[in-house]
C-alpha cells in the first residue's frame, strides 16, 4: 500500500519555541528539500502539512506530536490525531507503534485499521524495538521506521543509528523499511541503505539549525 520511492527523506521540524516553527518556514524547508532530491518529507502538525502540501508534489510522511498526560505515547497517539494530519494533506500517516499505553487505551492494530478503513492511508510504524516492529507488521502496518530506537524507556541507554535493529528488521520482515533517527552524515544515510533500508530520514542534521547551533555554541564555550 505504501507510495514511497527508495532514497532520501527529510524530516523538516523545528522546536516550537524557535522561530522556524511556522509553516511557511517549515514549507520552504521542504520545498528546499525537494529541489534538491529528497524523495519524501517527514512533517509534523496538521497546519504544517497542510503549508508543505501547497509546495510539494512528492509523498508526505504526516504525524502530530502530542503530550497527553498519562502516556508517553506521543506521535499522532489517537486516530482523531491521524483524522487531522490525513485532513491536512498527508500521504502516509505515521504513529508511535512501541507497546506502551496509549491514551485512551487505543490500541495499535484498531488504529492501523481505522486509517486503512476510513481514511485509506499507509501507516508508517515507529518503532523502538524489534518485537515492536513484528507486533506492527503483524497489525498491518505498511512501513516500519526506528525512529524511537534510543527514545523509550526499553532503548535509552542506547545511541541511535540503531543498526542491529534496522539489521534484524531487514532480515526478518517483509515490509517497507526506513531508517530515522542519528543520522548526521552522508556516510551513515549510504550505511543505512547498504545494510537494506529502504529509505532514510534526516531530520536534524539538514534541518536542526537550533540544535546545531546550541551544540557548537556548548563547543566553543568550554
Amino acid at each position: 500500500m505504501t507510495n514511497l520511492p527508495k532514497g532520501l527523506i527529510v524530516s523538516c521540524q523545528a522546536p516550537v519555541n524557535s522561530p522556524l516553527h511556522d509553516p511557511y518556514v517549515i514549507s520552504a524547508m521542504a520545498q528546499a528539500a525537494v529541489n534538491n532530491g529528497a524523495v519524501a518529507v517527514r512533517i509534523d502538525t496538521p497546519s504544517h502539512i497542510q503549508a508543505v502540501r501547497k509546495k510539494v508534489q512528492v509523498p508526505i510522511i504526516g504525524l502530530w506530536k502530542q503530550v497527553i498526560t498519562g502516556s508517553d505515547v506521543y506521535i499522532t497517539p489517537q486516530f482523531h490525531h491521524a483524522v487531522a494530519v490525513a485532513a491536512a494533506g498527508a500521504d502516509i500517516i505515521a504513529i508511535d507503534a512501541t507497546t506502551r499505553y496509549r491514551p485512551g487505551d487505543e490500541k495499535l492494530a484498531n488504529i492501523i485499521n481505522l486509517i486503512h478503513d476510513q481514511l485509506n492511508k499507509p501507516v508508517m510504524a515507529d518503532v523502538d524495538t524489534y518485537q515492536a516492529a513484528q507486533l506492527a507488521v503483524n497489525a498491518g502496518a505498511d512501513i516500519v521506521g526506528t525512529t524511537l530506537f534510543s527514545y523509550t524507556e526499553e532503548t535509552q541507554n542506547f545511541s541511535p543509528p540503531g543498526w542491529e535493529l534496522l539489521t534484524k528488521i531487514v532480515e526478518n520482515l517483509n515490509t517497507f523499511v526506513i531508517c530515522e533517527g542519528g543520522i548526521s552524515s552522508p556516510q551513515m544515510a549510504k550505511k543505512a541503505l547498504d545494510l537494506g533500508a529502504n529509505a532514510v530520514v534526516v531530520g536534524g542534521a539538514i534541518t536542526g539549525i537550533d540544535l546545531l547551533v546550541q551544540a557548537y555554541i556548548s563547543t566553543l564555550e568550554n
